[in-house]
């Protein structure tokens, strides 16, 4: 019998990031739990966190797991990719995209007809070996 996809979809602003982070950790626990689910769930209020403040307009979450894959992915209305900067010791931030990129094994930015979806993916292990990276 073929494996059903899991997913999961939130909206903001009537959904908070607090909230975002809650749906993911639940999600991973039952659907994933191969996944390392504090990465997962720092992953998810970054991006979330991120659309809410650069962008106007409502943002998208989205959890889909499949044949050993995690993906997160977050819409909003900006078609403005993410940009990294240098990380402000004194608390002006410039951390979040670098550390979803440390914590995902692969990051992508797609763009859509109004605005982009930032996701990031996750392959669980091999059978008796290392989790999957990315190149």
């Amino acid at each position: 019998m073929p494996r059903i996809p899991q997913s999961l979809v939130l909206e903001g602003p009537a959904a908070t990031s607090a909230a975002a982070r809650d749906a993911a950790s639940r999600f991973v626990a039952h659907v994933c739990p191969w996944a390392d689910a504090e990465a997962v769930v720092l992953v998810v209020a970054e991006l979330v966190a991120n659309a809410a403040r650069h962008t106007r307009g409502p943002w998208r979450l989205s959890l889909w797991a499949h044949l050993g894959e995690l993906r997160v992915g977050v819409e909003d209305s900006s078609s403005d990719p993410p940009v990294g900067r240098a990380p402000d010791l004194a608390g002006g931030g410039g951390f979040g995209w670098h550390l979803v990129h440390r914590l995902a094994h692969h990051v992508l930015v797609v763009a859509l007809p109004q605005g982009k979806r930032v996701e990031a993916r996750w392959t669980a292990p091999h059978r008796g070996g290392e989790p999957a990276r990315r190149p």
